[in-house]
């Protein structure tokens, strides 16, 4: 009996998260990368979550759970008349209209009966073991773990084991057949509960057992501490994720490891006998979340290596004590559907204000400490009792105390930075807030307060080389404009990945920098490109500072494709950089997913096309695909060449476009351009640049420069189109010695 339970929801839970990479694979192609479709994505599969729990509570209500098993059927089989999954024919999004109208309507058509199904899976299973005469009926909470395991599964195997092996066509294939074997297991499951309620058997529990007790009267101030202990670890999940993405390291995949460490928590916590006591972990708490407190006192975020697991440990132990709490607090039966609805709408919020609110709210992540604070102020109290019920006037006092203090300390710090003789007095500062913000970890209020004052204490501090002149938030990420400690040049950042420079010389206002200097394979393309006077028209996909229009001349146009509005406005903010208004040539900035975009300018032909598209360190693979190249190639002028910038600290993109070459019978040549010591003192990098051309001679002098040679094209990588894409071939793994081989691994030194 409990197999055929524990089973069914880890098979729900394991198809709920598969099908949402699924079908956005699906509709990339069609939508791009905006953040009005991934916005839409999110609070349509939010909303679907949420109406499924509500269903399941409303419908035990109404019909009782042998009623809610016949329609739960019924509903079962209906799903299967839109699946498998998949864009309906016919349905592609109008060229004028906005897209989100057409994509909620796509995934209501497409994906949404079989989702809002699914989200009902978790409630609704362990409020039918409940009715059953099973020996742990009394308590079924513990079959959540069960579905987070499932989601767990989904989460790693689908970029490990399923998108690298097969397209989404056949992915789908595969889910279909998941959900029917879902289908028999929930028919299995509502056939036990109907012959439990027909044998007379019901209460939970059994004769063998005492008496249910009497349910619960749950009161308003409960139910808001299960929103705000769901909320906190939602929002907590999506601020780690967005910060050490942009901030520490740009690594594809990264946000797999937090969304991993979120769903343990919830295994751990709600497991019948849990490995971790809530105890434990609130107690080891502060020993976790105060050295990531010190790590915002003083704005260290770039060495990665030593920083992630920092904030990783911290984000567990902050979600385990708030889902421990929450596994504690869990009511009686007659309530479980009520409170996996509370759990819902705390989860749904704290998704929502990051994903919506705090861009536009925020010029930095600061929804992320945000939620530090909010999980440390509902940490449990000693005595049980929730942090307002034990409130006094000190649990301010003493955080306010010891936040002026602190300021006073830190602005000691960052006025003796000039001396650079801080190390000692940083080491100490951190030290007092750590001991003295632990000493308040006993009060919830006052330990929580203190951990604020330590990140307000941190804006206060300015240290480093490198001041920042402006920094705002896009949906994309923050862009960050910052000046040497020389005061000679402004530098752009998103997240941590520097995308373009520009010396203050008026001398030399006007030099390419960064990956485009020109020594590098960008001057040596624009060299060879210099001698075809007929080519006039020039597409980049990528706008960073506008660098690259330092290679053009008079008579010329260039087509800027740029996805971001905050990166036009700032590359043409002469206060912060001045290329495009020094540039010679015609320009035009054309904001849009770059390959939607392209797509509409039907009767443009360029003659160079250069793709310099980056979000942070990472790669849009929708712009590197078969269906992609074919575009360009369909906007490519006779006698024309491509130009791919692809430097990377993580992926090697070179077999990738050269089996795409291959494929489509180009020409296809590149250079890894390694700059000496004076070239990287003035800002330049280096820079890894396949061109492709319909033929060699098209190439220019590029074909005999002994600097440009033929990639090697690599079957493991296989041909990416919109339906398949294989990250995982292409990653750069770390050089160390295994005893074992790892397949794509490369040891080759990734770009700085």
């Amino acid at each position: 009996m409990l197999a055929f339970f524990a089973l069914s929801l880890f098979v729900s839970a394991t198809l709920l998260f598969w099908v949402q990479p699924m079908f956005a694979k699906m509709v990339l192609p069609l939508l791009g990368g905006t953040p009005a479709v991934w916005n839409t994505c999110m609070v349509f599969y939010q909303a679907a979550l949420l109406a499924g729990y509500v269903y399941a509570h409303v419908s035990a209500r109404w019909l009782g759970v042998r009623g809610q098993a016949l329609v739960h059927v019924a509903w079962l089989g209906l799903a299967l008349v839109v699946l498998p999954v998949g864009i309906p024919g016919g349905w592609v999004p109008s060229a004028a209209g906005h897209p989100v109208p057409w994509l909620l309507l796509l995934l209501t058509v497409a994906v949404g009966l079989p989702f809002f199904v699914l989200s009902t899976t978790a409630p609704m299973l362990q409020q039918w073991f409940a009715h059953t005469r099973h020996r742990h009926a009394r308590d079924p909470y513990f079959l959540y773990a069960a579905s987070n395991l499932g989601s767990m599964v989904a989460l790693l195997g689908y970029p490990v084991l399923l998108e690298p092996r097969w397209v989404v066509a056949r992915q789908s294939q595969f889910w279909t057949v998941g959900y029917g074997l879902l289908a028999v297991l929930i028919l299995s499951c509502a056939g036990i509960l109907w012959w439990t309620q027909k044998s007379g058997a019901r209460n939970p529990g059994g004769e063998a057992q005492a008496p249910a007790a009497a349910p619960e009267t749950l009161t308003l101030e409960r139910r808001l501490k299960w929103v705000l202990l769901a909320f906190a670890p939602s929002s907590l999940l999506l601020g780690v994720t967005t910060y050490i993405s942009t901030d520490i390291a740009a690594v594809p995949l990264i946000w797999v490891v937090p969304l991993a460490l979120y769903l343990l928590t919830f295994v751990l916590v709600f497991a019948r006998r849990p490995l971790l006591s809530n105890e434990l972990m609130a107690r080891w708490q502060p020993v976790a979340v105060l050295p990531l407190a010190a790590l915002f006192l003083w704005d260290l975020q770039a060495e990665g290596n030593l920083v992630l697991p920092v904030h990783l440990l911290a984000f567990f132990f902050l979600a385990m004590v708030c889902h421990g709490e929450l596994a504690r607090s869990r009511p009686s039966t007659a309530h479980l559907t009520e409170f996996y609805l509370w759990l819902s709408v705390g989860g749904v919020l704290g998704g929502l204000f990051n994903a919506l609110v705090a861009p536009l709210v925020f010029k930095s992540v600061v929804e992320y400490p945000l939620a530090i604070v909010l999980a440390c102020l509902l940490r449990p109290t000693p005595a049980g009792a929730a942090p307002w019920q034990s409130f006094n006037w000190r649990d301010l006092a003493w955080p306010a105390a010891f936040g002026a203090l602190l300021a006073g300390l830190v602005l000691m710090v960052r006025a003796s930075a000039q001396e650079g003789a801080t190390t000692g007095i940083i080491v100490f500062v951190s030290c007092f807030a750590a001991l003295a913000v632990y000493l308040f970890s006993f009060r919830p209020l006052r330990y929580g307060m203190g951990v604020a004052a330590i990140f307000l204490s941190g804006v206060l501090y300015s240290g480093g080389d490198f001041p920042a002149l402006h920094r705002e938030r896009s949906f994309f990420g923050v862009l960050t404009v910052r000046t040497d400690a020389a005061g000679q040049y402004h530098l752009l950042y998103h997240g941590t990945t520097m995308h373009g420079a520009q010396s203050l010389d008026p001398q030399h206002r006007r030099d390419p920098l960064t990956y485009f200097h020109p020594t590098g394979p960008f001057g040596q393309v624009f060299s060879a490109f210099i001698h075809k006077p007929r080519h006039r028209q020039v597409a980049i996909i990528g706008l960073g500072t506008g660098s690259l229009s330092c290679y053009a001349w008079a008579g010329q146009s260039w087509t800027f494709y740029e996805i971001d509005p905050a990166v036009e406005r700032l590359a043409r903010d002469p206060q912060y950089f001045t290329f495009l208004e020094d540039c010679p040539a015609l320009v035009e900035v054309a904001l849009g997913d770059a390959r939607l975009t392209l797509a509409k300018h039907a009767g443009r032909k360029y003659d160079l096309i250069i793709f310099d598209a980056f979000s942070s360190d990472a790669v849009p693979t929708h712009l590197i695909s078969r269906e992609a190249l074919k575009l360009y190639l369909s906007r490519l002028a006779e006698g024309g060449m491509l130009l791919f910038h692809i430097s990377n600290r993580y992926l090697d993109l070179r077999p990738v476009l050269a089996n795409l070459a291959q494929d489509a019978g180009l020409a296809c040549l590149y250079e890894d351009y390694q700059v000496n010591e004076a070239e990287q003192a003035a800002y330049a990098s280096r820079a890894i640049c396949v061109v492709m051309a319909r033929k060699q001679a098209d190439l220019g002098n590029l074909a005999e420069d002994e600097r440009w040679t033929p990639p090697a094209t690599d079957a493991r990588v296989g041909l990416w189109t919109d339906e398949f894409s294989n990250i995982l071939s292409v990653f750069r793994w770390p050089a160390v010695k295994l005893p074992f081989s790892l397949p794509w691994r490369t040891s080759e030194k990734s770009p700085e």
